[in-house]
C-alpha cells in the first residue's frame, strides 16, 4: 500500500490521508471545497465543485491516475435540490470517459460545505 500525498491538494484535517494505491487501483479520501492552502470555498454549488475537481485531479496525478481513468465516484450533497447545477459541473469533468457512480444527500459534511466526492481510479502502469 502506497499513501498518497501531494501539497497541491488541501491536507487532511484528520487522521486520514488524501489517499492510497493498492495493487494498481487509487482510493481518494472525500474531496471537499478546501484549496491546497487550506481555505473553505463558500459560495454556489457550482464553485465549491469546482474546487473539489481541483482537489482531485491534484490527488490523482500524485497517484498516477487522472479523471480519465476513474472508474467509480461517490458524491455525497447536503441538498439534493441542488443535483442539477451540481451535474452541470460534474459534466464538464467527465464528459467522454463517465465513471460509475453514486449519488446521495447525507444530513451535514464536514465544515457544512455542500459537496463531497471520491474517487476510485486505475493506476497508469
Amino acid at each position: 500500500m502506497n499513501i498518497v500525498n501531494t501539497k497541491k491538494a488541501p491536507a487532511a484535517i484528520g487522521p486520514y490521508v488524501q489517499g492510497v494505491v493498492v495493487n494498481n487501483l487509487f482510493y481518494s479520501s472525500g474531496q471537499i471545497p478546501l484549496t491546497a492552502e487550506g481555505t473553505l470555498v463558500e459560495g454556489t454549488i457550482e464553485e465549491q465543485t469546482h474546487q473539489v475537481f481541483a482537489n482531485l485531479k491534484a490527488v490523482l496525478e500524485e497517484a498516477g491516475a487522472s479523471l480519465e481513468t476513474v472508474v467509480k465516484a461517490t458524491v455525497f450533497l447536503s441538498d439534493m435540490n441542488e443535483f442539477v447545477p451540481f451535474n452541470e459541473v460534474y459534466g464538464e469533468y467527465f464528459s467522454v470517459h463517465k465513471p460509475a457512480r453514486s449519488c446521495v444527500e447525507v444530513a451535514r459534511l464536514p465544515k457544512d460545505v455542500k459537496v463531497e466526492i471520491e474517487v476510485i481510479a486505475l493506476v497508469r502502469a
